[in-house]
């Protein structure tokens, strides 16, 4: 007995060594964590419930045989983080690189199934050189198990992606597979093929950070959510993330107690938006001065800025919050935003998470590039994801909804719950210059004529009350009051059930 725990203690004292201390020290010389502190840090203390610490892979081409590590290059297992239960794969670049075998892969798939029995949400910690060669498709069979659960997971129990070294090449689809994607500056890289082969292949000259950096992928592709500027941090905020989230589909978002009054009125809101219609404004003022303790936690920031995304509570309840921002492109929706906001809004309807719109929205952003590259379909899939969602929805319309981007924008139209409009909203076709230019063509080379047209369409058309006169606005309320009126509102639809007819699944326009 004494010389079996003697093993025991040593294997696991092996396995928590990982690829040894020249390795680790190599680690942290990159100022990367290893996978073990990586997990330590995500989860509460000593919560961590290690699986499959002896696993070992079974190559045995190109010299393997003589190499084996317990583990075999990833940390699995489950914990708690603030309480409640996640489980987490956490590759070791270590060992191996990280590299992906077929025993790596089967112990992530084990978790994942485990998560989705359980209901419980799932944290990718990706550190990876990618596909063991020395075992070839075996290797690639491991990535498309895992893909599988992906897909089976999704909408079921929330996936979330930390990108904390390389992932490339087919080891990249498992995080565009799931929820959320963060990603570490300056360490960590994601691209389907690097830039050697890129290189080869078009002859461009770029760098692995240019080429799939957290910067490229939180600006530019839009692929991640979020980048941080080390790991603590970006594990911390994952933490946080997680705080937001509910354990699976069949649960309610947790709610978490709040000392901000429902009831609060903010007079500075009054003053928000410009007397000049053209003048911007910033949104996220609004949204900041509305949600609990001006608590605001912002989704891919710096890509399509024109809309804003993200999660805040509402008398302690989870709620997403999608907003036009009037300070980028005044507010008009494009290819870029359509995709990020309508990813969100299904998110949030998979997960029952309420959805708070903020509109001031002049129309789809015009031109050959928006026309060229799908506008149309693209700007449908935000339509299609707010026509399906089932949670409450609540809308305020701050100021300008014109054309179809008005129907979008989670209208009345589209079963929206409630639907709020500030005195300073505007609900047309088109803007008033516009209108006015199509409408009485004739006198356009009468500046005076066009001008008394203007404000004629302006009286009667750029205000709330055609559409409250209709039922598409429920009320005009004061700014000040939108916080109280938005609780309320959430009070009541805690009860709402609404089903879409049965069908397989729809079909997105992708």
């Amino acid at each position: 007995m004494h010389e079996i725990i003697r093993q025991l203690e040593a294997n696991r004292a092996a396995a928590k060594l990982g690829g040894g201390k020249a390795r680790i020290d190599a680690q942290h010389a990159k100022g990367k964590l290893t996978a073990r502190e990586r997990i330590e840090l995500l989860l509460d203390a000593g919560s961590f419930e290690e699986w499959d610490m002896f696993v070992e892979h079974r190559c045995t081409d190109f010299g393997m045989a003589d190499q084996k590590i317990p583990g075999d290059g990833v940390v699995t297992g489950y914990g708690t983080v603030n309480g409640r239960l996640v489980f987490v794969f956490s590759q070791d670049f270590t060992v191996f690189g990280g590299s992906l075998s077929e025993p790596h892969a089967e112990k992530i798939c084990k978790i994942m199934d485990q998560a989705m029995r359980v209901g419980a949400p799932v944290v990718g910690l990706n550190d990876s050189g990618g596909a063991r060669i020395q075992e070839g498709v075996a290797s690639l069979g491991g990535y498309a198990e895992v893909f599988q659960r992906n897909v089976l997971a999704s909408g079921v129990i929330p996936q979330i992606s930390l990108i904390m070294g390389p992932c490339a090449g087919g080891a990249v689809y498992s995080p565009a597979m799931t929820d959320f994607i963060l990603m570490v500056k300056d360490s960590s890289y994601m691209f389907v093929t690097g830039p050697e082969v890129v290189k080869t292949v078009t002859h461009e000259d770029v760098t692995a950070e240019e080429l799939g950096g957290a910067v490229t992928h939180t600006t530019r592709s839009g692929v991640a959510d979020l980048a941080f500027e080390n790991d603590v941090e970006t594990l911390m905020m994952t933490r946080r993330l997680v705080s937001f989230l509910p354990g699976s589909n069949r649960d309610q978002p947790p709610v978490i107690p709040t000392d901000d009054p429902a009831e609060r009125d903010d007079p500075s809101l009054n003053t928000l938006v410009p007397d000049n219609p053209n003048k911007p404004y910033d949104i996220k003022e609004l949204v900041i001065k509305v949600v609990d303790e001006n608590d605001f936690f912002e989704l891919q920031p710096d890509h399509a800025k024109n809309i804003i995304i993200g999660f805040a509570r509402m008398e302690g309840q989870p709620v997403g919050i999608v907003a036009n921002q009037p300070l980028v492109l005044a507010g008009c929706l494009d290819i870029k935003s359509a995709i990020k906001a309508a990813r969100f809004v299904r998110f949030c309807d998979a997960f029952h998470i309420p959805i708070i719109t903020f509109v001031d929205v002049p129309g789809f952003m015009p031109g050959t590039s928006q026309e060229y590259g799908g506008i149309i379909k693209h700007g449908a899939k935000l339509l299609y994801a707010y026509a399906e969602a089932t949670v409450p929805k609540v809308t305020v319309i701050t100021r300008k909804a014109y054309g179809g981007a008005y129907d979008v924008m989670s209208s009345k139209h589209l079963r929206g719950d409630v639907n709020f409009a500030w005195p300073s909203a505007e609900i047309a076709v088109m803007g008033p210059k516009g209108a006015v230019e199509i409408i009485f063509r004739k006198d356009i080379g009468d500046p005076q004529k066009i001008a008394d047209r203007t404000e004629e369409y302006r009286k009667k058309f750029a205000n709330p009350f055609i559409a409250g006169h209709r039922g598409y606005i429920d009320d005009v309320i004061m700014p000040s009051e939108t916080r109280k009126r938005i609780c309320r509102s959430l009070k009541v639809l805690r009860g709402k059930r609404l089903d879409n007819p049965w069908r397989k699944h729809g079909n997105i326009p992708l």
